[in-house]
């Protein structure tokens, strides 16, 4: 740490969330018995916040796309290690709603990692005198009520936040029949379903949704872990889907997605 206070304008909860992912994150790829480091410094006019480990580490053609949604180092080795691909999304978005930027850096595989967050520091700021501002990012077209449909707490979570974030109203169940349940109450414009879901899965919930004349313009869409093979290249849309995204999700696709279907979204009558 530093010998002097550095301040900076910012949201305390929001960049504990951006610390404790990014230490998260170093944790799952650090065997135990590994290293972590922590630190904090100014920069000139900025303050710099560095997480380091000596674990994984990542191959160069990682590091362009490490921070996209659903982005996973290894898809074997992160599901060992319970990788989401979705914290460090999170940490850019929260990140970059501070006015700041984030990088990553690794020399390689088994070479370790190490990932910088830079945020604009305040100069002569004394704490009675600061506020927190937030600038809220909208989307843009109108917001939409979206249902996140994910079995995985952590996963569907997180990324119910980055839609709030986002400006959206979001709801996330856990199961294909709760999301049955909550749809019929919640109205979603927009259902994104993971098609992995224990019971019912992904294709069923749609062919059920679909059913329902309040949800024939409803957007849908598919998101799996895989590549569908050449027998189930077509069976998203039978189910009704209309958009289907392999993980690592694009991110600035999904979300422009939204927000181009957002106007013309149905609004479901009560």
């Amino acid at each position: 740490m530093p010998t002097e206070p550095i301040w900076v304008e910012a949201d305390p909860g929001r960049l504990e969330q951006v610390v404790v992912n990014l230490l998260n994150n170093a944790a799952k790829y650090t065997d135990p018995g590994g290293l972590i480091r922590l630190s904090v410094m100014q920069a000139g006019t900025e303050a710099v916040l560095k997480v380091r480990d000596n674990g994984l580490g990542m191959s160069p053609e990682m590091l362009p796309r490490i921070f996209d949604l659903f982005t996973q180092v290894d898809a074997t080795l992160s599901r060992s290690h319970g990788g989401l691909g979705v914290g460090l999304a999170l940490v850019r978005t929260l990140v970059e709603m501070h006015d700041g930027r984030v990088q990553a850096f690794s020399a390689g595989l088994n070479q370790g990692s190490e990932f910088t967050v830079i945020l604009p520091a305040l100069a002569n700021v004394r704490a009675r005198e600061t506020k927190v501002v937030v600038k809220r990012p909208r989307p843009a077209g109108p917001s939409m009520r979206v249902l996140v449909v994910e079995d995985n707490v952590d996963s569907g979570d997180s990324l119910s936040l980055l839609l709030r974030l986002h400006g959206h109203e979001v709801l996330v169940a856990r199961t294909g029949t709760s999301a049955l349940e909550v749809a019929s109450v919640f109205k979603p414009q927009a259902v994104l379903l993971d098609i992995g879901l224990p019971g019912m899965d992904g294709y069923q919930v749609a062919q059920r949704l679909r059913e329902k004349p309040e949800f024939k313009t409803t957007l849908l869409c598919a998101l799996t872990g895989y590549t569908p093979s050449e027998a189930d290249r077509d069976r998203p849309q039978q189910a009704g889907f209309d958009h289907h995204f392999v993980k690592p999700v694009d991110f600035k696709k999904l979300f422009a997605l939204l927000d181009g279907a957002a106007p013309k979204a149905s609004l479901p009558s009560n």
